[in-house]
């Protein structure tokens, strides 16, 4: 299976937010998406790092309330593993369990073109198991 056989079950929906962008406006966009990391980005294509709550949280934790005010830049990780959709769903998953991330950016021709998440993937694994349990129920009731 392919990333992009994810991606068109999900939709390339991608929230992004500037570099500029205030930790606070970044708390917003997420509790308002109800999404757990957001990719950083000045003009929706160009993927300059990707922020979660965990990176919040750790921040939070050595820098204090005045992190509200921070830039997004200040927060982010820069160097962000990307996939293309031609790349194989198994290599991604072993790479988000290897590497512990929970979000990847999808990039075509460089662009943002989708994000996969760990619950994506989990999500994907399930539907397939269940297919299978549906084909194999079939088999035995002929």
């Amino acid at each position: 299976m392919r990333i992009s056989d994810v991606v068109r079950r999900k939709g390339g929906n991608v929230i992004t937010v500037r570099t500029d962008a205030s930790v606070t406006e970044l708390l917003s966009l997420l509790s308002e998406h109800r999404i757990g990391a957001v990719v950083v980005s000045d003009d929706g294509e160009t993927v300059h790092g990707i922020v979660s709550e965990r990176d919040i949280v750790r921040h939070l934790h050595t820098d204090g309330a005045a992190l509200l005010e921070a830039p997004v830049a200040q927060i982010m990780t820069s160097e962000v593993h990307t996939c293309a959709p031609e790349d194989s769903l198994d290599d991604l998953e072993s790479a988000m369990t290897e590497r512990r991330f929970r979000h990847v950016p999808v990039l075509v021709d460089g662009r943002l073109h989708a994000i996969v998440s760990i619950g994506d993937v989990v999500k994907n694994r399930i539907d397939d198991l269940q297919a299978e349990r549906d084909q194999l129920r079939t088999y035995i009731q002929s």
